[in-house]
């Protein structure tokens, strides 16, 4: 191979000159010519005299004099992109070699100038030498060392520090007392509810996160204390451009820059776990990068096995038991960040999520690069649009408005699978669709449960107080309680139908009156299923997007029509939905007069009568309860399908 020339790019810093030093020996063993190149961003330029640049220049060709000798020269570019410089000069100079660092160009930024060597390496119409100039050995090494540092070997001494922290922390907030009731004070209480954010905010950025996703679960906390929760943000430091590119090279197993022709250097948003950027992959597709932070799973982990100690410890003591079950929020906790640090969940969210979204051509979710994503790295396609409350007024946003309601009904009714933040922020409007993101958060609903939701808001649409009382108790996971009120439950029950049923449709909403019904109930000592406390609260953020696409629309006729389209119902104006669960009604109350006499006579069934107590098997009476109820419902959707199957019957 004949070497004539050779080039060699440098910023003169460290790094540079060991690749420049490499060239050098290589030019004098093939006597070559020996060209230094120093490619200098026009913005980074202090001043733009002519005295400056002359200055550049000068200083650059005293260095090649004394590496080349009469062989050396220098050149000095000015161009924003060095890569493209590198390449065009190497043209013109008509080089043979051209010899880059694979850490070079300190003055700019990681993500601009980390693609320099591997652009170069794939344009220059030369064979190009990538010079491995960091001290340690390469850029992937202390990318390597620096995750290794930050998340690895967690020593007892630490874990020791870190429990003083948490306890002292709650001792200066005074959190053993905190759940406690101090009075009927709305103001002690949301005193109290203040001390706990704050309580958390100290303790770092996994609390953080545990108080947001507490600020969900209003089944496990009072209203004071979701609220103050809700208000929690993500206070953590950005992570640096070098541990966004260690992050992503080691997940994808090769240099960024073979994947993405760019990256925006500022984040789009930064949290506990991750950090999001836009991106451009090598083929021109816009995309969101989603980059797991470094040591965030080994951080995490930690402070959830010191909770889970703790709630071992606690949930004896009556203080813990009063108003929550701690080993309930605290396995729910755990349960929920654990899905969080792997991305593969979102993923796989999403593309369970795009099939459940197929009926609905107004709604979608963004596509996923599945090749590209790991349990650390998560690569989509960038949704362009604006926020949904800006989508322009007309047909499509009417449109997509009903859709989002219909949408939410089939995810909670039908597949058992919805998004369980589905706050304004979290929707797009693009192409004359709703775009629905993040779905790290998603809840899930059991087939039972989903029978007897459907029911519960037919039952409340027909303001049916009594049968929807006794559907709310047939939800409840524990025995009632034999001194139960059932004459006072319903009372209460009426008066919030009475109170939601006849809003004007633009202050419905289906979330807060699910979220009223759970706390009522508890007030009651009738608990409610967990999982209805985040479909209400999940309903609450929907219908405001879908409120104000379609002011309108009322989500109880959207219930009815969801629940005819259930049953499969062709001929939609000859069948009434109301005289439909009317005749049904009638036909659950023969079949529960039936059944009362042997509720009471176990215990299952609440209110005057006969009461007889099982004692010695709880088990036993709990089952009998539970069944005795499910059988009593069964009877009514047979009721209806047998009203169905009349009416499809000829003539």
């Amino acid at each position: 191979m004949l070497i004539q020339r050779i080039l060699v790019a440098t910023d003169r810093s460290d790094t540079a000159t060991r690749a420049v030093q490499w060239a050098a020996e290589m030019a004098d063993r093939y006597a070559a010519e020996l060209l230094l190149l120093e490619v200098v961003a026009p913005e980074h330029l202090v001043g733009a005299s002519a005295g400056n640049a002359t200055a550049k220049q000068s200083e650059l060709a005293e260095l090649a004099r004394q590496l080349g000798g009469a062989r050396g020269r220098a050149r000095v570019e000015y161009d924003s992109q060095p890569a493209d410089a590198i390449v065009q000069v190497a043209e013109q100079e008509r080089a043979d070699i051209v010899v880059v660092g694979n850490l070079s160009m300190s003055d700019r930024t990681e993500f601009l100038l980390a693609s320099v060597p591997n652009r170069v390496s794939h344009t220059a119409p030369c064979t190009v030498v990538i010079v491995n100039t960091a001290a340690d050995g390469s850029r992937a090494a202390a990318g390597r060392r620096h995750a290794d540092e930050a998340g690895g070997g967690v020593t007892e001494g630490h874990l020791l520090g870190r429990a003083a922290r948490i306890a002292a922390v709650v001792a200066k907030y005074r959190l053993a007392d905190l759940l406690a009731r101090d009075g009927d004070s709305d103001a002690a209480e949301d005193a109290r509810a203040a001390r706990f954010r704050q309580a958390l905010e100290e303790l770092g950025p996994t609390f953080a996160k545990l108080g947001q996703i507490l600020s969900t679960r209003p089944d496990l906390l009072p209203d004071a204390f979701v609220r103050e929760l809700s208000t929690l943000q993500d206070r953590v430091t950005p992570m640096t451009e070098s541990e966004v590119v260690s992050v992503m090279e080691r997940e994808l197993r090769v240099p960024w820059e073979d994947v993405f022709a760019g990256i925006e250097p500022e984040p789009m948003a930064t949290g506990t776990i991750a950090q999001v950027h836009r991106a451009i992959l090598v083929g021109g597709e816009r995309v969101v990068v989603k980059v797991q932070r470094p040591g965030a799973e080994e951080d995490i982990l930690q402070d959830l096995g010191l909770l889970e100690q703790f709630a071992e410890k606690a949930a004896d003591r009556p203080v813990f038991t009063q108003v929550v079950d701690l080993p309930a929020i605290i396995g729910h906790l755990s349960s929920s960040l654990r899905r969080e640090l792997d991305f593969r969940h979102e993923a796989a969210n999403i593309e369970r999520m795009r099939s459940v979204l197929a009926p609905f051509d107004r709604l979608a979710v963004p596509d996923v690069h599945a090749d590209l994503t790991s349990a650390r790295l998560l690569v989509m396609q960038e949704i362009q649009g604006a926020p949904v409350r800006e989508a322009p007024e007309g047909e499509a946003s009417r449109a997509a408005g009903r859709q989002l309601l219909e949408a939410y009904y089939q995810q909670v009714l039908a597949d058992g699978f919805f998004h369980a933040d589905p706050h304004p922020g979290n929707m797009m409007w693009w192409n004359d669709k709703i775009y629905l993101l993040d779905l790290g958060m998603v809840g899930e609903v059991d087939e039972e449960l989903r029978r007897s939701l459907l029911l519960l808001l037919l039952a409340f649409w027909q303001e049916d107080t009594a049968f929807l009382a006794e559907l709310m108790l047939s939800l409840s996971p524990e025995r009632i309680d034999y001194r139960f009120d059932e004459a006072a439950y319903a009372a209460e029950l009426e008066d919030l139908v009475t109170r939601y049923r006849h809003l004007p449709l633009g202050e419905l909403r289906l979330g807060p009156l699910l979220q009223q019904l759970t706390a009522m109930s508890l007030r009651h000592g009738v608990r409610l299923p967990a999982t209805l406390a985040l479909i209400g609260k999940a309903f609450g953020q929907m219908q405001l997007a879908a409120a104000e696409l379609d002011p309108g629309l009322d989500p109880f006729s959207v219930a009815g029509a969801f629940y005819m389209r259930q049953l499969g119902v062709r001929l939609r104006g000859a069948a009434d939905p109301r005289q439909l669960l009317f005749e049904a009604q009638k036909l659950r109350v023969r079949a529960d007069h039936l059944l009362a006499s042997v509720e009471r006579v176990v215990g299952a069934r609440p209110g005057p009568g006969l009461h007889v107590e099982i004692s010695g098997n709880d088990e036993l009476a709990a089952v009998i309860e539970r069944n005795s109820r499910r059988i009593a419902l069964a009877l009514v959707a047979l009721a209806g399908a047998v009203l169905l199957d009349a009416r499809k019957r000829p003539r």
